[in-house]
């Protein structure tokens, strides 16, 4: 049996949307996708293969044939088709504070079962980007609706290379899926273990009792050598701008703040160290990001010249808002960007809240005073632009920005199936917004996991989600039982 020791376990509806790496990790081991995102790309899955239209609305997918899902019924095209608007319903894709996610680029689309193992998605809208969102788009037996929509979690019946054996307060426990259309994972048992306490889950891994540890310490970690790995997570830690009212409006006062801050030390002094500075709108893990990782640098004498031009040469106030977690450093962050705007003439008033659901439907209400600190988890260039920048869209993040040569680059990119161009497109859009920011971007997290025995070669994916079918054979590690 292979442990794995995690600060959250849970099981939700697998159609709403969610970025907890904890419970996503189970999800893509029970659950079949379409896709599976390896690094910037994507390779089959349950589709095996996949061609798209010139306008980007046509979607034809060829399934692997004689899929099973666990319960024994066929996973054919018809059920695909089903949990595809099952996940656009308006009543699902609900994520901390944004209700119907997926419904915005599956809702009204049309799908066609052309066989057992066709199936046309036309789409209402032209995405070229729809693996981005099929990546999460799980595929659920029919005969566990009913039981997800009374709210039954424990009912959890997918195609994946796992099925769930056991669920209870503090652990989920699942076995492999032998003849399974992917490579079979080296280990047969895998139990997500909950363990709130990182210490202790440390200690855990070095005593032998589990054997794969996530969210270490980042410094009391590197006690562990070979066996600790560290990786970049992708989510963007960021102040969300109101440019529709107040100071933040023009532009000159949203670079200012850009130019101002000192990312290095603010990775140092909040982070300590467990973090690397973020120059632009989305992290290097992201499709279409820069190249390389030099962006916006702090020039402070740039930054007092744009806020002068703006009006604000004698000073200005902001006020802000806080979260008392999510991120859990929100507060300490906060008064470091003070310390760090006040060299350039900006006084911080800041508004804590406790209640983080509450928070979250505040931004989305879009009732934010200047700023408020915030982060970006979708691994999806395109959906971070659609859904959070486009004004056009006005969508649950979106604070009031615009810039037509930033939605110009969304249109175009949105029908460009060519892989490589879209990815031009979006490094276009990388650099104007770093011009125009439309957040104050901070940095990217860096996470540690732990995993028993000497594995050199291992890398965490892209999302900072455990594939735990990519694990190492670890069931001969420890003495777990």
């Amino acid at each position: 049996m292979t442990i794995i020791a995690q600060a959250r376990l849970g099981l939700h509806d697998p159609h709403d949307c969610t970025d907890a790496s904890d419970e996503l990790t189970v999800l893509h081991a029970v659950y079949d996708t379409l896709v599976k995102r390896k690094g910037q790309d994507f390779v089959p899955a349950l589709a095996r293969e996949w061609t798209v239209s010139d306008d980007a609305c046509v979607w034809c997918f060829t399934l692997q044939t004689g899929v099973k899902f666990h319960d024994g019924t066929a996973c054919d095209a018809a059920a695909v088709a089903a949990s595809l608007l099952r996940m656009a319903r308006e009543d699902k894709g609900y994520t901390l504070g944004a209700p119907a996610v997926w419904r915005q680029f599956l809702g009204g689309a049309k799908l066609e079962v052309l066989g057992p193992t066709q199936l046309r998605v036309i789409l209402t809208e032209p995405m070229a980007d729809l693996l981005d969102v099929l990546e999460q788009g799980f595929i659920v037996a029919p005969s566990a609706f009913s039981a997800l929509d009374a709210g039954d979690h424990s009912v959890q019946i997918g195609s994946g290379p796992y099925r769930i054996a056991e669920v209870t307060p503090d652990r989920i426990r699942a076995t492999r899926v032998e003849g399974h259309f992917s490579d079979a994972p080296a280990n047969a048992t895998v139990t997500w273990m909950l363990e709130p306490d990182a210490a202790k889950r440390q200690a855990m891994l070095t005593e032998g009792t589990v054997q794969v540890a996530n969210d270490l310490n980042f410094k009391t970690s590197c006690s562990l050598g070979t066996t600790r790995h560290e990786f970049l997570s992708p989510v963007a830690i960021i102040y969300l701008l109101n440019a529709a009212t107040g100071p933040l409006a023009d532009a000159r006062v949203r670079r200012a703040l850009s130019l101002a801050v000192q990312r290095e030390a603010i990775v140092e002094t909040v982070m300590g160290g467990a973090a690397r500075p973020l120059h632009g709108f989305v992290s290097p893990n992201h499709f279409g990001a820069a190249r390389s990782a030099a962006g916006v640098e702090m020039d402070r004498k740039t930054a007092r010249a744009l806020l002068a031009e703006a009006g604000h040469g004698n000073g200005l106030t902001l006020e802000v808002d806080c979260p008392t977690r999510l991120p859990d450093e929100a507060e300490r962050l906060t008064a470091a960007i003070a310390a760090q705007l006040a060299e350039v003439g900006v006084t911080l008033n800041v508004y804590a809240h406790p209640e983080r659901e509450d928070y979250a439907h505040m931004v989305r209400r879009k009732e934010i005073h200047d700023l408020c600190v915030f982060d970006s988890s979708p691994m999806s260039t395109y959906r971070v632009l659609y859904e959070k920048i486009d004004s056009r869209v006005g969508g649950s993040w979106w604070q009031g920005y615009a810039n037509p040569q930033i939605e110009a680059l969304i249109d175009k990119g949105r029908v460009t199936t060519e892989r490589a161009t879209r990815a031009e497109i979006w490094r276009r859009a990388y650099a104007l917004l770093q011009d125009d920011p439309a957040w104050l971007t901070l940095y990217n997290p860096l996470r540690v996991i732990g995993i028993a025995g000497d594995h050199p070669d291992f890398t965490m994916p892209a999302d900072g989600v455990i594939d735990v079918t990519q694990l190492p054979l670890l069931e001969e590690i420890g003495h777990a039982g």
